[in-house]
């Protein structure tokens, strides 16, 4: 903590307000999600409900070498902060010996306990299992490259795990309204990522696609990673020409992709239309790149067309829910037939005299 304080110290006041802002941003959207405990009591004085406590203690991984990703420590770290775990744990592999600023300090913005300098698949095993210095956690999340997310792969089971992530992707959909220079940055943005990110266009107009398309080309030679853009949008990049916004959304529906941008004037009645996507960024300001770092919801999305079966990571993955049962005498007698019936067509006699025996009296000494 003595190191992540100093690290805090040291960053520039800016980029201090920034992590601080969209710490703020990230846990206010959270703390929605929070649940509590509930339960109802039935006529017979039967008392049923739901149990929901924090996990005990979580690993957060962050990746690291050539860049540090103090976003990453934010997005994984406050929704387990608002979700009460006791300890929060950090792994990150330092450059040099040395870990990033931004990530320490990020670290100590987001409430993060324990921080060790250790990355890679080492990483995620000593979390699961524990060493003489690093805890044994009961869940980890948090991005990595293919070793990290197969050793994530591996533990399953031995703890939790938040999901088997792969490349990021966004699909814009827009017509003839979008800025064609907005289109093309949010689409290069996310190619910039790595060169097996994708970014597909959806559009009913072909004099739109191809604004875009001299966009790109005017725009591309002006950032840092052009050379990643361009193996990005060369080997994963697609442009889909369309009927109809509609079919634009069929098709989306179908990629369940982990951004949807839909860059239309009037999103909402596509939005109504959207039934598989990690996080959708409705009209024309609404950029992808907000979603990243600091508009509120978390920016760890499925991917890989697991949008179609899974959730972004949330404050319900840092939590447990037991169900509590407390019949009654009245309650128990009432359910034993059902129970008795049910247990005798599956043979299970001992669960059928476990029933039958709370309808009766119980024995005294």
């Amino acid at each position: 903590p003595s190191e992540c304080e100093n690290a805090l110290s040291r960053i520039d006041v800016g980029l201090r307000r920034s992590l601080e802002h969209a710490a703020d941003r990230i846990r206010q959207f959270h703390t929605r999600q929070r649940e509590t405990s509930w339960h109802y009591e039935q006529e017979d004085g039967t008392r049923l409900g739901q149990q929901i406590r924090p996990l005990e203690r979580v690993g957060i991984y962050v990746p690291g070498g050539t860049a540090s990703y103090p976003s990453s420590v934010l997005m994984n770290s406050v929704p387990a902060r608002v979700a009460g775990v006791d300890e929060i744990v950090m792994t990150v592999p330092a450059s040099g010996g040395q870990c990033s600023d931004a990530v320490l300090a990020a670290s100590r913005v987001a409430g993060v306990d324990r921080v060790f300098q250790i990355g890679g698949a080492q990483a995620v095993a000593a979390m699961a299992y524990g060493t003489g210095t690093v805890p044994r956690v009961d869940k980890i999340v948090g991005p990595g490259n293919r070793f990290v997310a197969e050793a994530k792969r591996q533990v399953f089971g031995q703890v939790g795990i938040d999901m088997i992530a792969g490349p990021s992707e966004v699909v814009v959909i827009c017509d003839d309204s979008a800025d064609p220079d907005w289109v093309a940055i949010d689409l290069m943005a996310q190619a910039e990522h790595d060169k097996q990110a994708q970014s597909i266009l959806i559009c009913p107009d072909s004099r739109q696609i191809e604004r875009v398309r001299l966009a790109v080309n005017r725009l591309l030679p002006q950032l840092d990673r052009h050379s990643v853009i361009t193996a990005s949008l060369q080997a994963r990049g697609a442009v889909i020409l369309v009927d109809s916004l509609y079919e634009a959304i069929a098709i989306a529906n179908r990629i369940a992709p982990e951004h949807l941008q839909l860059m239309v004037d009037e999103p909402e009645e596509l939005l109504a239309r959207v039934r598989h996507a990690g996080a959708v960024f409705c009209g024309h300001y609404s950029a992808e790149s907000l979603g990243d770092y600091c508009v509120g919801p978390n920016h760890v999305l499925p991917t890989a067309g697991t949008a179609r079966f899974s959730s972004p990571l949330g404050v319900y993955d840092f939590q447990t829910r037991s169900s509590v049962i407390r019949c009654s005498a009245q309650g128990a007698a009432d359910l034993s037939e059902t129970a008795i019936t049910i247990a005798a067509s599956e043979g299970l006699t001992a669960h059928a005299q476990s029933a039958a025996f709370r309808n009766r009296p119980p024995a005294k000494d």
